[in-house]
């Protein structure tokens, strides 16, 4: 299923995409689109099938906002330097362990939302990226093959990042990462049903049209089911949780002086096979 949240900030309402691109509502089923729902296989299994019957009522998507697929996050997990060609581009040693930092859940904002560049900012820089949504809590995991089954779906996450205040300003990576705007998630959260290999997905990243990552979750060096298991030794994961698990190369930072990064008026389009597409327009905060 393709499960989405449509709507005014702060008053989106849950709907889905059915197989033939119609946007159903959802909302006489389900509160909202969260942790305690993915964690709940009958609601679930309602869901799919009211879809199947094709009783859900019809919305007009027309001018209407898609906000971030999932409401009231828990915490959102970040891999660094998750990629063979992401690390090669920057200079960097491939990680013996996964590199580990969080984003506060505030930074999420819908696919098509304006990205504010922060004031002092000139290194502002884009990161396409698979995000893992979780549906069963995972604590102490033993496996890859149980990180997997802990998953409950995938949506295209961009890892907006300050590279100055990321590297540059001492301590550690969070004041890069954490600015307002700076996770747009969505469109749609794919259930796990309908990706056959997360290792096997293509992402693309254009900055005023021209393409500037083409990478493939092949190149991951910790893949989806190792990161959940890695991580639930060190944090127990809840329904609802989100990780963002890399970015593939074509950053701004690996690429040759004078950098290409971010300014305001730039427009960054990003997509995932399978997963949607992304559009946000950039401006001053």
């Amino acid at each position: 299923m393709k499960l989405l949240r449509v709507g005014t900030a702060g008053a989106e309402r849950p709907a889905l995409l059915d197989a033939g691109g119609t946007l159903r509502d959802l909302s006489g089923l389900v509160d909202d689109i969260d942790g305690a729902l993915l964690a709940d296989e009958e609601a679930l299994a309602r869901i799919r099938a009211a879809a199947g019957t094709g009783e859900l009522p019809a919305l007009d998507a027309a001018g209407l906002r898609t906000g971030p697929p999932l409401a009231r996050i828990g915490k959102v997990v970040c891999i660094g330097l998750n990629y063979h060609d992401h690390a090669r581009e920057t200079g960097a040693e491939p990680p013996a362990e996964p590199v580990v930092f969080l984003k506060a859940p505030d930074t999420v904002v819908g696919p098509d939302d304006t990205v504010l560049v922060p004031r002092g900012s000139a290194k502002t820089d884009w990161e396409v990226e698979l995000a893992v949504v979780i549906g069963r809590t995972a604590r102490y995991l033993d496996s890859a093959e149980e990180g997997l089954a802990h998953v409950a779906g995938y949506a295209v996450a961009h890892d907006v990042s300050e590279r100055e205040f990321q590297i540059e300003r001492g301590g550690t990576w969070d004041k890069g990462k954490n600015c307002e705007t700076f996770n747009p998630l969505g469109p749609w959260l794919v259930t796990a049903d309908e990706v056959a290999d997360p290792q096997d997905l293509s992402l693309r990243l254009w900055v005023n049209g021209e393409l500037k990552q083409d990478g493939t979750t092949a190149e991951q060096i910790f893949p989806v089911g190792e990161v959940v298991r890695y991580l639930s030794r060190f944090m127990t994961l809840y329904p609802g949780d989100v990780i963002n698990t890399g970015t593939p190369a074509g950053v701004a930072m690996g690429a040759p002086e004078p950098k290409p990064y971010l300014r305001a008026g730039d427009v960054v389009e990003l997509e995932i096979e399978g997963l949607g597409r992304q559009r946000q327009e950039l401006k001053d905060a």
